[in-house]
């Protein structure tokens, strides 16, 4: 049924989220936690080789932490100049004296329950105005019997048998 496709991407944009990047302020990543890095002009030229020489901010997953390098399975690379490259969890090592920031990437309550509520009014609105394509919502009532819309059905006409005519004259039996 439509209907439950269409709850089913409701609910899976509800409960994906949104994520936002809060400073970690001081705090080092551990392993496996979402982080988004700031890179310096020396981690620029460091990794242009690797990553590209624009590189903004690296995000992706701590894989792990060795002395200053990080090893971080890159996921989304932002350039200087507004671009963003998405990655498929390659990866890099990162020098901490590379980076300038660190961001936690967190789950926002807030942005979440905004979202779900934003969702909620959108389906309500297009059931109450009728509008989905699996035809909830509306009114189903056929309209009031006036004198206008009244039907008389008609009455069939008896049509007379034609004759039948035969272009040959009939034969004889043998």
């Amino acid at each position: 049924m439509q209907i439950r496709r269409y709850l089913g991407i409701l609910v899976g944009f509800t409960v994906a989220g949104c994520y936002s990047l809060q400073p970690a302020l001081g705090v080092t990543p551990d392993t496996g936690k979402n982080v988004a890095f700031d890179i310096n002009d020396a981690g620029r030229v460091a990794l242009g080789g690797s990553m590209g020489p624009e590189i903004g901010q690296v995000e992706g997953r701590v894989v792990s932490k060795e002395g200053n390098d990080y090893l971080v399975a890159v996921s989304i690379v932002h350039l200087l100049r507004g671009g963003t490259q998405v990655w498929k969890g390659e990866q890099v090592h990162i020098k901490s004296e590379y980076v300038s920031s660190v961001y936690f990437r967190q789950f926002s309550v807030v942005r979440t329950a905004t979202l779900g509520a934003l969702a909620v009014v959108a389906v309500v609105t297009l059931v109450k105005k009728d509008l989905l394509p699996f035809g909830i919502g509306g009114d189903d009532t056929p309209p009031p019997d006036t004198a206008t819309q009244r039907r008389i059905p008609v009455r069939p006409r008896l049509i007379p048998p034609r004759k039948m005519h035969y272009p040959f004259p009939p034969l004889g039996t043998p």
